[in-house]
C-alpha cells in the first residue's frame, strides 16, 4: 500500500497544476443610486452582495427592450461605460422611464459625458444610431452604423466594449452579437479593459454625504483598497481601507463606508487607490469628483 503513496501525490499535484486559475468577479450591474448616509463606522466593510445576475428571460423577439428597476419616481438609473485612457470606466444616467431601455442606454452612451465627466477625462467611441435590433436567448443583436469599426483595432475593440458592458446591466442580456458576423461576446472577453480599480459608486457630481458609502471592484496588491476623501483644498479629511473579495491576479469586489469630518459644504474629491508594495506610494488611483454636504 504505501508503494502507492508516491504515484497518488503526484497525481494530486498534477490535477492541482492543472485546475483554471481564479478569475473573481466583473462586478454586479448596477442597482440604482448609492447611498449618501449610512452607520458603518469609518473603515468598516459593508457587506457586498456575491456578483450574481438575475435569470435570464426566456427568448423574445419585437420591440428590443431590458428589464431593469424603475424607481418610485418613474425614472430609471442606468449605468454608462465610457473610456479613459484606454480602459472602461462606469458612470451613472437617471431618466425617465421607458419600456426600450437598451435603446436609452445606447442613445446616452452616444450622447457622451457631462462636462464633469469631461473634465475628469471620459470620452465615448460610440456613435448615434447604435441600437439593438433584436433580444433572445440573453443575446442582444445589433447593426452598428457605418464606420462603426472604424480607427484602428483597438480603438474599435474598446468602442464594443463600451456596448457590451453598458447592454449586460440587463438581466435579459449577458451577450452581445454585432451584426453581420453574429458572434456573440460578454464582458468576460473585455475584462483586460478594465483598469486595476474600478468604481462604481459613487458617481462623479454625486451629492455624498458622511458616510459615503464606496464601492466597485479590484484586482491589487493583496486585495487590499484603499480610500481616502478631499476637500476643496485638496485636503485629506477622511481615509478607509478595505479588502476586495478577492485580488493580486484576480478581480474582486469591495465596498465600504468612509466617514469624513470638518468639510464646508461643496467640492470635493472621492480617491480610491492601491498601495505600492514596493514604496508605499499610492498607485492605480481613481478620483471622482463629487459634492460633499458639510460635515463637523
Amino acid at each position: 500500500m504505501r508503494r502507492l503513496i508516491p504515484p497518488l501525490a503526484a497525481l494530486l499535484l498534477l490535477t492541482a497544476g492543472c485546475a483554471p486559475p481564479r478569475t473573481g468577479t466583473l462586478g454586479p450591474a448596477p442597482a440604482g443610486p448609492s447611498p449618501t448616509t449610512g452607520a458603518a463606522p469609518t473603515g468598516t466593510p459593508v457587506p457586498t452582495p456575491p456578483a450574481t445576475r438575475a435569470p435570464t428571460t426566456p427568448a423574445t423577439t419585437g420591440t428590443p427592450t431590458a428589464a431593469a428597476p424603475t424607481g418610485p419616481d418613474g425614472t430609471l438609473t442606468v449605468q454608462l461605460w465610457f473610456a479613459r485612457a484606454g480602459k472602461l470606466v462606469p458612470t451613472r444616467r437617471t431618466l425617465p422611464a421607458t419600456v426600450a431601455t437598451s435603446r436609452l442606454a445606447l442613445t446616452e452612451l452616444a450622447a457622451g459625458p457631462s462636462p464633469a465627466e469631461s473634465a475628469a477625462g471620459l470620452t465615448t467611441l460610440v456613435p448615434p444610431g447604435t441600437q439593438v435590433t433584436r433580444i433572445a436567448g440573453g443575446v442582444a443583436t445589433l447593426v452598428p452604423p457605418a464606420g462603426f469599426d472604424a480607427g484602428g483595432a483597438t480603438t474599435a475593440r474598446l468602442r464594443r466594449a463600451q456596448v457590451v458592458w453598458t447592454l449586460t446591466q440587463f438581466s435579459t442580456v449577458r451577450r452581445v452579437a454585432f451584426a453581420p458576423t453574429d458572434t456573440a461576446t460578454g464582458r468576460d472577453d473585455y475584462a483586460d479593459l478594465l483598469p486595476p480599480v474600478v468604481v462604481t459608486a459613487p458617481a462623479i457630481g454625486d451629492r455624498v454625504a458622511s458616510p459615503v458609502t464606496v464601492s466597485g471592484t479590484a484586482d491589487v496588491y493583496e486585495a487590499t483598497v484603499s480610500v481616502r476623501v478631499l476637500d476643496a483644498a485638496g485636503r485629506e479629511i477622511g481615509t478607509a481601507f478595505t479588502t476586495a473579495s478577492c485580488g493580486s491576479g484576480c478581480r474582486g469586489a469591495y465596498r465600504l463606508d468612509v466617514r469624513y469630518r470638518g468639510a464646508a459644504a461643496g467640492r470635493g474629491t472621492v480617491e480610491v487607490y492601491e498601495v505600492s508594495a514596493r514604496d508605499g506610494s499610492r498607485i492605480n488611483a481613481v478620483r471622482v469628483p463629487v459634492e460633499l454636504t458639510a460635515a463637523r
